[in-house]
């Protein structure tokens, strides 16, 4: 079975402000707008390997309505009208129910496979993700159930969600596994993982979700009515004025809840397709270890940098100004503008929770 390709739409979930990759990522210029990982900022580089998949005109953007302008100047293949703004985050369940409206609204047949993806991966090979994409497409409008692209565990995260594998299943043409899965686990304690990970069965939820449109409504109807309720209301919008009035009046009171809580915990069964790809989530400054060589002392470095007995810092500045260290390790230290940050490699996640706090404080929010 091959899918029509033109019955394929990508939603990529580009909303977030980017908190744990402050100070380089601020309000006014998130982490999908900067240039982290080469020349192109990270939703370009998101676009270019949904359209390898599906049409600029089935690919939307659903982001925060201060980054639509930025993101329809990096992405002028899109339609303007598929880069939609949320006048507030409500996380990635309000965020793919108001996709699914959208898409309901223009007229998408229930067998319409969609494919939804974060922002902020980092995935070297597109042919190879095209390739198991495009399977998981196929094996979607079949198997009347979610497909997730699983990742194998290297070590114990926390930060990922976890699918526990059953059985191969006899789909696609054998270049990409998949697994029946019954469980899924959004961010484990450690002790959770640790007994998970003593069998072989679990892999991490890469974030990117492959299904129909008609499995997604009966799912969300099942198990997340709140959302369901999104899709419906958006559904029957008729024009992109009706949609700016709800996104202004309604929006807000949606659901501020991620997907994996919302509905994929409750789902009863869901297709695993193994990644097969170099993956990696660019979700703190502590990922650049996967995309930067170390020196010889495992220092990740950009910018311009000088160091006498320093091991295992990440050091991200510029060419303009000059980052010394002596006789530390296990830092991350970023300079950016007016803001310099320093913490132990360790407390990388918690940089989100200083964020908050600088938020609270009004002589702070400029440095945001």
């Amino acid at each position: 079975m091959s899918t029509d390709r033109s019955n394929v739409y990508t939603v990529v979930m580009a909303g977030g402000r980017g908190e744990r990759f402050w100070p380089q990522s601020r309000q006014n210029c998130p982490k999908q707008l900067l240039r982290l990982l080469g020349s192109l900022t990270l939703i370009e580089q998101t676009a270019a390997r949904m359209l390898s998949v599906s049409s600029p005109e089935n690919c939307l953007v659903i982001t925060n309505i201060d980054y639509v302008e930025p993101m329809r100047s990096l992405l002028p293949m899109l339609p303007p009208e598929n880069i939609i703004g949320e006048p507030v985050g409500r996380d990635t369940g309000s965020c793919l129910a108001l996709a699914g409206g959208i898409l309901e609204s223009r007229g998408v047949s229930n067998d319409a496979v969609i494919i939804a993806t974060p922002a902020d991966h980092s995935i070297g090979s597109i042919p190879g993700l095209s390739r198991t994409l495009l399977q998981a497409v196929d094996v979607a409008s079949s198997c009347d159930a979610p497909v997730l692209i699983g990742i194998k565990p290297d070590f114990p995260s926390t930060g990922y969600g976890y699918m526990r594998c059953g059985s191969v299943l006899d789909y696609g043409d054998g270049s990409v596994r998949f697994y029946a899965a019954d469980s899924f686990r959004e961010k484990p304690t450690t002790a959770e993982v640790e007994a998970m990970l003593q069998e072989d069965i679990w892999r991490w939820n890469s974030g990117i979700f492959v299904w129909t449109h008609g499995v997604f409504k009966r799912e969300l109807a099942e198990h997340a009515p709140e959302l369901s309720a999104i899709v419906s209301a958006v559904g029957k919008i008729k024009n992109s004025r009706q949609l700016m009035t709800y996104l202004r009046d309604k929006f807000a009171d949606a659901p501020n809840i991620s997907i994996d809580y919302a509905l994929m915990e409750k789902v009863d069964y869901m297709v695993v397709a193994e990644c097969d790809f170099d993956w990696a989530d660019i979700g703190s400054w502590t990922a650049l270890r996967s995309q930067i060589r170390a020196d010889k002392n495992n220092n990740v470095v950009r910018g311009l940098y000088a160091g006498m007995d320093t091991e295992n810092c990440i050091v991200v500045g510029d060419n303009q100004h000059l980052i010394a260290t002596i006789d530390v390790k296990d830092l991350i230290i970023v300079n950016q503008g007016d803001v310099t940050l320093v913490c132990s490699e360790k407390s990388a996640q918690r940089v989100k929770d200083l964020v908050a706090e600088l938020d609270e404080d009004p002589t702070m929010r400029k440095f945001l």
